[in-house]
């Protein structure tokens, strides 16, 4: 019956004959069959239908991380609709734009914002899922029975992901049942990844990451997870020796770091680990290895695209390289519109079945991102080497350009990362009435000692002059986002006066 739906049909496929099969253990709840997980995924898609869910209608949820949000995700899918994942971090004011945008027919929120997100939930109709799994979308589902999958072809959207904003409104991507499905089935072959794994999932599922690889590519092997609620040092060095995989942002690791209970014996039953939405360090690659005896597994993907590149299973993982373009996917740098030779600076393309369809009701943006021949501009400033290996030195937009000279931020801020006493740097550019722009790094250090005088100083012989900075700060940490990306944006507006 799953035939017809094809990103259900996929993700169900490698369970099918296995109900009993594990899927999920969760901290203080009853493990998880994966014929449990797809019964109540059923469940949820018969409850929807029942408040009038049409194939093609949106489903947003901004409910925390939970199996019944899982739920949720794969009865919208199963549905025929299209699921809208919301940061349970967002505002109210944040909220109603996406619901003004995006016009979904039902709304989930955790139950204690019911009476504050009614006034912007338009005519969305409101049910409620807390992380406990109680709620009246919770007690609807509980009242239905089996449910079949509505017919749906590969380019029919499944999900909208709104980008994070960081340069103007908050745009929808759109993506279809083959998006998901195709770069899923990638990945999983890709990583190796099997029945036999037991997958750490400490990832939110708002985002790409956590919900359309951790998630997905879970399901497609017929892997185990640890399904933790986020981030919890405690409970994953506990899972550690009976798990395979964990899936991770860069905080996660160098957080795991700074615990002497890693070793290289806890770790002995891990085969991988990997990192994304966020640069990771080439420090934090070294430390790694030298800590578990395992190198990270580094790959490069966005909102608009999922995943489209990575550092080989079996090869060589290069540290400060985001590896190679996956199977099926093509790569090429650009400059004016025009590919560039290998090993030069441009901005970052990407084709293949994972690009997304376009952005939700912006013709216009998707025209400037989307290519009529299927090429997705990234944005990220990125050069490719003669083997293929991607290496991303920065987005376009932060790109600056100081008395007409180009300033790449991560060339500097790869020297003073480097430096003793710096535990991690932001280089960004700020309005200035001579140069137009001018280089300002903003450094976190390890404690005290640490100055801006000794840095400027140990720059001075690394770098020419347009590019040292012409200011640096020190913070103790930097603005972040949910995913661990540091947040440009919030740094360029606190200095944004400084030579004005």
């Amino acid at each position: 019956m799953y035939d017809a739906n094809p990103l259900i049909c996929h993700l169900r496929a490698a369970s099918l004959g296995c109900e009993d099969a594990l899927f999920a253990t969760r901290p203080g709840a009853d493990p998880v069959s994966y014929g449990d997980l797809f019964a109540g995924a059923e469940r949820m898609a018969a409850a929807l239908v029942s408040r009038g869910v049409a194939p093609g209608d949106r489903v947003a949820a901004q409910v925390d991380k939970s199996l019944a949000a899982i739920q949720l995700y794969l009865g919208t899918v199963m549905a025929g609709a299209v699921f809208l994942p919301l940061n349970p971090a967002y505002t109210d004011a944040e909220v109603a734009y996406f619901i003004g945008d995006a016009t979904p027919s039902v709304f989930v929120c955790d139950p204690s914002r019911l009476d504050r997100l009614q006034v912007v939930a338009g005519a969305a109709q409101l049910l409620t899922l807390d992380a406990a799994e109680q709620g009246s979308l919770a007690e609807l589902a509980a009242a239905q029975s089996g449910f079949d999958p509505v017919a749906r072809v590969p380019s029919d959207l499944a999900a909208i992901l709104y980008t994070s904003g960081t340069t103007g409104r908050s745009k929808g991507a759109m993506l279809s049942h083959e998006n998901l499905y195709s770069n899923s089935l990638t990945l999983r072959d890709y990583w190796q990844f099997t029945a036999k794994d037991v997958l750490i999932h400490a990832l939110p599922i708002f985002h790409t990451h956590g919900l359309f690889v951790a998630t997905n590519v879970a399901l497609l092997s017929g892997a185990q997870v640890v399904l933790l609620p986020g981030f919890d040092a405690e409970a994953i060095l506990a899972a550690m020796p009976n798990a395979t995989a964990l899936m991770g942002v860069p905080t996660f690791y160098t957080r795991l770091l700074s615990d002497a209970r890693l070793t290289p014996d806890l770790a002995a039953n891990m085969r991988l680990f990997i990192s994304g939405s966020a640069p990771l360090l080439v420090e934090t690659h070294e430390q790694w290895q030298a800590r578990t005896g395992h190198r990270i597994l580094e790959r490069y993907g966005m909102t608009e695209t999922n995943m489209s590149t990575s550092n080989p299973y079996d090869g060589e993982r290069i540290a400060g390289t985001v590896g190679l373009a996956l199977p099926g996917v093509e790569a090429r740098v650009t400059l004016d519109n025009a590919e560039i030779p290998l090993g030069e600076i441009g901005v970052l393309e990407v084709r293949g079945p994972n690009v997304f369809q376009g952005y939700w009701q912006m013709p216009e943006k998707t025209a400037e991102e989307l290519r009529p021949d299927g090429w997705f501009i990234t944005g990220d400033l990125a050069k490719i080497d003669d083997r293929g290996y991607v290496t991303i030195v920065g987005r376009e937009k932060d790109l600056v350009i100081s008395g007409g000279f180009n300033v790449y931020p991560k060339e500097v801020e790869a020297l003073i990362d480097d430096l003793p006493g710096v535990l991690e740097s932001a280089v960004i550019g700020v309005p200035h009435p001579d140069f137009g722009e001018a280089v300002v790094a903003v450094v976190v250090p390890t404690g005290e000692g640490t100055d801006a005088v000794a840095i400027k100083s140990a720059l001075s012989g690394q770098l020419a002059k347009f590019k040292q900075p012409k200011h640096i700060a020190l913070m103790e940490e930097l603005p972040r986002n949910t995913m661990g990306k540091v947040q440009k944006k919030a740094l360029r507006e606190t200095f944004a006066q400084l030579f004005t």
